[in-house]
């Protein structure tokens, strides 16, 4: 029958500083299934070279290796993995369990990257049971006697129902009693037809097996078959065997399930609290930030927003002088002035302009009993209410009776209102403004600042009291015009400025009018705004870029770590892409954990500073998904280069790593 394992020929040199190692010098060896071999010799006399070789946790400088009658040499790594997890089971001298997990999960991991769906618990349980743990599988690794681990390890060695078992130095860390124990599990397994190849240094322990192998100084000095080493395999130790078979084993290429490597990275996360909370606070701060510098901006936009509406919309103001800057006061005759005659013109251009007021500004002394405050006096036409939303929410506008009799009615802003009247109602009151009497219909809606002005600061008047009655001007301060859309508010400025330039028979460059689009004003506040926002979100984004860098701090020292569980998980199955998704999926928990408990408290902080601090925020869900998204991304990118780093060790270096 076709061996099992052939060696040809094979060296295997080690570079150990600046000395060169060799360990196998031409080793060809054969095995057959169903034998139990024991590999013996002095330590540096290549033994576990050797079986490192046989195991596929590394691979000779030449020679060939052949299982089941193909070559090996040219398997890459991750088939190479994928022949470990289905058709070969190891134990270890130094057991190599992981501490965070049970038992149970200890036994079935070589499950996760065996391309099978499933969880596997009963096979696990039953190989517990087997090596006779059933009473001891919910306890973790650090309950366990030293011979109990061991148990653990061969039970996980036979959860794949290998072919082959490898044992390097089982009994090594054990006493008699449990050395002993061990060996007889070893060789029921033999009886039930696996091929067993195990390390040892000690006669007695090597009595166990059917044939020794003495090596010395990288070579094979004797090769001795005991009684009963000509016995045949059982059943199932002579059925065929094919490298890549896949029907009983499952793909070599294809990764265990996803749901594996999550409860695996979340295992490993809550085995280092403390840390694990240290570097996602980096995170936590930095989304947190995020969350509340976007509220604030956010918050600061719609308020800006509400502010401009308050001015218009699709207004037009037509003001006399230049608009260009200037730095010395303009000569007589340099300013145009309107008339109401201009206001009516204006108002007939109907496929362009849907209102158009006149203003007249001025400064007015209020006085109301032994209150008194000096403001801002403007008289208004009627439409004027409705164009600046200037209509009071208490009280009423005046009427158009009331200006064309040029009748003593004011409406009051709430900054008035508050100086004079304190928290009483004023409407209905008496004031005077000038030494006139003025009766109080109103108050005007809350505008606040624009720039170093106070909306609010404002006494508003009819046009016609406040032009003949109290400030006694025979011209207008300026003209509003609201325009029909905003599709027309350039053809309405140009139909504008040809009308005032005809009536007031002015050249094209005479520069004594200016047209000013309100909207222009509102787009850019707005953009002022957003680009606060933004600077404030990429400010609060550096300390999510500094909780990155703790991440992959803290993920390199966990792969420094965690080298042996390397080795491990790559001797039982796992390939490059197994490890890389296995680190990058503790990366992206720590930082999407850090962003969901940081979303959270950003949301809180944006509430307190709104209630405490009075500071207009506002909360969106475009600034959570960035937030989140952002925290996720930053823990595949820093994440990335620790996992990489994982992926590239040798199964063998990690294994012997100190």
């Amino acid at each position: 029958m076709r061996p099992l394992i052939e060696l040809q020929d094979v060296h295997r040199t080690y570079r150990i500083g600046e000395s060169t190692v060799h360990a196998l010098r031409g080793v060809s060896l054969t095995v057959r299934q169903g034998e139990f071999i024991a590999i013996m010799g002095a330590s540096g006399s290549g033994k576990s070279s050797m079986l490192q070789i046989l195991g596929l946790l590394d691979n000779p400088d030449s020679g060939e290796y052949r299982i089941a009658g193909q070559s090996v040499n040219t398997l890459s790594d991750d088939e190479q993995a994928g022949v470990r997890n289905n058709v070969a089971g190891f134990v270890f001298q130094q057991f190599h369990l992981l501490r965070r997990m049970s038992v149970v999960d200890n036994v079935r991991l070589p499950h996760i990257y065996g391309g099978l769906k499933g969880d596997f618990r009963r096979e696990a349980e039953a190989r517990l049971a087997l090596v006779g743990l059933e009473h001891r599988m919910h306890h973790t690794p650090n309950q366990l006697s030293g011979g109990e681990q061991q148990r653990v390890a061969i039970a996980r060695a036979l959860v794949r129902d290998p072919i082959m078992i490898f044992a390097d130095e089982p009994t090594g860390n054990l006493d008699t009693k449990n050395s002993a124990e061990i060996m007889n599990i070893l060789k029921g397994l033999h009886e039930e037809g696996k091929t067993i190849i195990m390390v040892t240094h000690e006669t007695d322990i090597a009595a166990y097996a059917e044939r020794v192998i003495t090596m010395r100084d990288g070579v094979i000095v004797s090769d001795e078959k005991r009684k009963g080493g000509d016995r045949k395999g059982t059943a199932a130790a002579e059925a065929p065997f094919a490298l890549h078979a896949g029907e009983k084993k499952g793909s070599l290429w294809k990764s265990g399930g996803f749901g594996g490597f999550m409860a695996q990275a979340f295992q490993s996360i809550l085995a280092n609290k403390i840390r694990s909370l240290l570097s996602v606070l980096g995170i936590l701060v930095g989304v947190a930030s995020v969350i509340a510098m976007m509220a604030l901006g956010e918050g600061a936009r719609l308020a800006m927003q509400e502010q401009l509406r308050s001015m218009g919309s699709n207004l037009l103001s037509v003001r006399g002088g230049s608009a260009k800057i200037r730095g010395a006061a303009q000569g007589a005759g340099a300013v145009a002035r309107f008339t109401m005659r201009d206001v009516e013109a204006i108002a007939a251009l109907r496929s362009l302009v849907k209102n158009a007021t006149g203003v007249v500004s001025g400064n007015g002394q209020v006085v109301y009993e032994n209150n008194n405050w000096s403001t801002n006096l403007e008289g208004a036409g009627y439409e004027y209410g409705l164009m600046r939303s200037a209509v009071p929410t208490v009280g009423r506008w005046f009427t158009r009776e009331e200006l064309q009799t040029r009748a003593k009615v004011a409406i009051i802003g709430v900054t008035v209102a508050r100086e004079l009247f304190g928290s009483a109602n004023p409407v209905g009151r008496t004031v005077k403004i000038n030494r006139i009497n003025f009766k109080i219909i109103g108050i005007a809606p809350a505008k606040g600042f624009s720039g170093p002005r106070d909306e609010d600061d404002v006494v508003i008047v009819p046009l016609t009291t406040a032009m003949y009655r109290v400030i006694g001007k025979e011209y207008l301060s300026g003209i509003f015009v609201e325009v029909s859309s905003p599709e027309r508010i350039e053809q309405a400025k140009t139909a504008i400025d040809g009308l005032i330039r005809k009536r007031h028979r002015l050249q094209e460059d005479d520069d004594t009018f200016n047209i000013r689009d309100m909207t222009e004003i509102q787009q850019m506040l707005s953009s002022t705004t957003e680009t606060m926002s933004m600077l404030l979100g990429s400010i609060a984004a550096i300390s999510l870029l500094v909780g990155g860098i703790g991440i992959m701090n803290i993920m390199l020292v966990s792969v420094t770590e965690r080298t042996r569980e390397i080795g491990l998980r790559k001797a039982i199955g796992a390939r490059k892409s197994d490890i890389m998704l296995q680190f990058l999926v503790e990366a992206v928990g720590m930082t999407l954990s850090g962003g969901i408990i940081g979303v959270a408290t950003g949301v809180g902080v944006s509430l307190l500073l709104s209630f405490f601090a009075g500071w207009a925020v506002k909360t969106s869900l475009y600034s959570i998904i960035l937030a989140t998204l952002f925290s996720v991304m930053t823990g595949l990118f820093f994440g990335l280069w620790p996992a990489r780093k994982a992926a590239e060790l040798k199964p063998v270096e990690a294994l012997r790593y100190e």
